[in-house]
């Protein structure tokens, strides 16, 4: 043990206890590296609660890691040990080529995997098309992917000239939304309105001496994608009537602008009510892009709205932290890649979700998770004892076995 009093015997803190002072050059020198280790701190240490978030979120992360039906061999399961990390990197806001990204679905997780990402959500505008691709080449990456959707809905007050455009997220779980067929009829009349919505821009971008054509909006766009504002934008771009992206939102296609237009947008009410009914967890987009924030939140609150976005890549906005705290919804956030490039977009998985926030959305969007991990890690025991103390070799071996729990693990874990 070392003696404070000997420590300090030196009047001014610099010399080394013995009486003997330091040179003036070493002082400065001592007195940098305090200052700089003072500046950037210790890692703060994590909480008991931050601990356990961490660890439950970790575990249904990597869940299908730890337990596979690939792990068993004729008989023998093997554990797969979860890895330990201080950080788990959530994507819950990303586009693809099948709405308004540049990217395809698999470049997407590509890049998600390069930038250290372990969950994905793919949540293009009205279609969930891209998630089987993104799904195949999540596989490969080892990355879980989310299934979602950002679907176009419209805010409509008593007051007419309060009107505006609300974007919903909806997450579901790995097996896709209940009445998936009625779902993408909704989506689909969407998608419709926005063929009609585009057009309409086009129609009205030539009435302002911007004679684009829409042959070249759908080229952009590419076969079987509704088109949207951004593809309008680059368009223009290309067509040389503005400079970049952001100059035809800001003269043209804002909210309200001159060359704006709504399509087929459901009221926001029912589509939070739709995607509670099909199984989703619906999550407020871009809170801060709205008009009259407080308004819509309340009303969306009624509605069933579960959480909404308050985490972006340059922190956290205490404004709409204080709006969830005061509505009780879950705090989220997403980078909303499109893949554009240029300093003005945020990387994937460049927001910092705290892990009390994923842990609280994981128990809102996967309640039962904990008790369906025992339960399914009981039967791949016994199934696995099953295949042990048979002495039939086509018992052994018995693919179809293999394949219903690996098939079950997918479906009941994810």
């Amino acid at each position: 043990m070392v003696d404070d009093g000997y420590v300090n015997a030196s009047s001014n803190g610099n010399g080394n206890g013995n009486g003997y002072q330091e040179s003036p050059r070493k002082i400065k020198d001592i007195n940098k590296k305090k200052k700089k280790k003072k500046r950037g701190g210790s890692k703060k240490k994590m909480t008991a609660e931050q601990a356990l978030a961490l660890k439950s979120v970790s575990e249904w992360v990597y869940l299908d890691r730890q337990l596979v039906a690939d792990d068993f061999d004729f008989g023998v399961h093997k554990t797969v040990m979860m890895r330990r990390e201080d950080k788990v990197v959530f994507e819950l806001h990303s586009h693809s080529k099948f709405s308004d990204g540049f990217l395809s679905p698999s470049k997407l997780v590509e890049r998600a995997h390069g930038n250290g990402v372990k969950v994905l959500a793919l949540t293009d505008h009205d279609t969930m098309s891209g998630v089987p691709e993104a799904t195949e080449a999540a596989r490969r990456f080892g990355i879980k992917i989310i299934p979602g959707v950002e679907i176009s809905t419209m805010f409509s007050p008593r007051i007419p000239e309060a009107e505006e455009p609300v974007h919903i997220l909806a997450y579901y779980s790995s097996g896709g939304p209940a009445r998936s067929d009625e779902l993408e009829k909704f989506l689909a009349n969407i998608r419709d309105g926005r063929y009609l919505r585009a057009k309409d821009m086009v129609l009205k971008l030539n009435k302002l001496k911007l004679p684009l054509k829409w042959e070249h909006v759908t080229r952009i766009t590419g076969k079987g994608v509704a088109p949207g504002r951004l593809h309008v934008a680059r368009a223009m771009v290309e067509a040389g009537y503005v400079e970049n992206l952001k100059q035809a939102f800001a003269r043209y296609l804002y909210d309200g602008g001159p060359a704006y237009s709504t399509g087929n947008e459901p009221i926001v009410e029912e589509a939070v009510q739709f995607i509670r009914e099909t199984g989703g967890v619906a999550v407020l987009a871009h809170p801060w892009a709205l008009k009259n924030p407080v308004a819509i939140i309340r009303r969306l609150k009624d509605a069933g709205l579960h959480g909404m976005e308050v985490y972006r890549s340059d922190g956290k906005l205490a404004v709409y932290s204080d709006l969830a705290d005061a509505y009780g919804l879950l705090k989220l956030g997403g980078s909303d890649y499109h893949g554009r490039g240029g300093n003005g977009e945020s990387e994937l998985g460049s927001v910092n979700i705290p892990v009390l926030a994923l842990n609280d959305f994981l128990k809102v969007a996967r309640p039962n998770l904990v008790l369906r991990h025992k339960r399914y890690h009981r039967e791949i025991c016994r199934g696995a004892l099953r295949f042990e103390s048979s002495n039939d070799n086509k018992v052994r071996g018995n693919k179809d076995f293999k394949g219903k729990f690996r098939n079950e693990l997918r479906k009941g874990f994810d």
